[in-house]
């Protein structure tokens, strides 16, 4: 089975490149394999540019996995709330490079990075767990309202709005965005650009930036888990 991820160093900048042949689904394998690319990035001191393939980023949570192993639905919940966290955490710059249609935890995955850069035609932007019928958990809220106007929160979460570029960029769910052809391109020059910011004071000031932000993340996990284990009769 093919790796769900591809991981290239080029002077100091890491693409990690998600594509599972089809909507880059946050299965358990897909989400071990960017906990270890970030592990690789700490190693290699290099920025991180994390994108998908042709028109998709993401489109949210291995949804199979819910009709079938409570055991692997816990450790791919558990799995995607953890990884939020320590991306918001990451000491080394993050650039988000959304190449297509972002839904739910591909959302939560994107907001957490340090830049986000869309595509702008041809994209949706979707927290669309409460159109399913399902409730939003406390690690997507946190994150979620980390980063969007507080004025867009209450459209994108509870009534479940999707979002068309220009409308996501006007929530805050990018700083920008580009042309498709120039995502890339884009992506790297704002690579470039973090990488000469000195490394030891943005490590310290992201820390200090998110403290509030991932201690309510991180009591907001553990509620989560619990609440997870005790629906499933099951333990992390």
């Amino acid at each position: 089975m093919a790796d769900p991820i591809r991981y290239e160093l080029q002077d100091g900048i890491a693409t990690v490149t998600m594509d599972d042949g089809k909507a880059n689904v946050m299965s358990v394998r897909m989400l071990k394999a960017l906990d270890a690319a970030l592990d690789q990035t700490l190693a290699d001191k290099a920025v991180l540019v994390l994108t998908g393939r042709e028109r998709m980023f993401s489109g949210g949570f291995d949804l199979s996995v819910f009709q079938s192993d409570k055991q692997e639905l816990l450790a791919m919940l558990t799995a995607g709330a953890r990884l939020t966290e320590r991306v918001l955490a990451h000491p080394l710059p993050v650039v988000a490079a959304c190449s297509g249609h972002a839904v739910a935890m591909g959302v939560f995955l994107m907001l957490c990075a340090d830049v986000r850069i869309g595509i702008d035609e041809g994209a949706r932007t979707h927290i669309n767990e409460v159109q399913n019928g399902m409730v939003l958990p406390r690690f997507a809220i946190e994150v979620s309202r980390h980063r969007l106007a507080p004025e867009h929160l209450n459209r994108a979460l509870l009534l479940a709005t999707p979002h068309a570029p220009q409308q996501a960029l006007a929530a805050g769910f990018f700083d920008s965005l580009v042309a498709p052809a120039a995502l890339a391109d884009a992506a790297r020059a704002e690579a470039v650009r973090l990488q000469k910011l000195h490394a030891g004071a943005f490590a310290a000031t992201k820390a200090l930036l998110h403290q509030r932000t991932l201690n309510a993340l991180h009591a907001g996990i553990a509620q989560d888990l619990a609440d997870w284990s005790k629906a499933f009769g099951t333990t992390a």
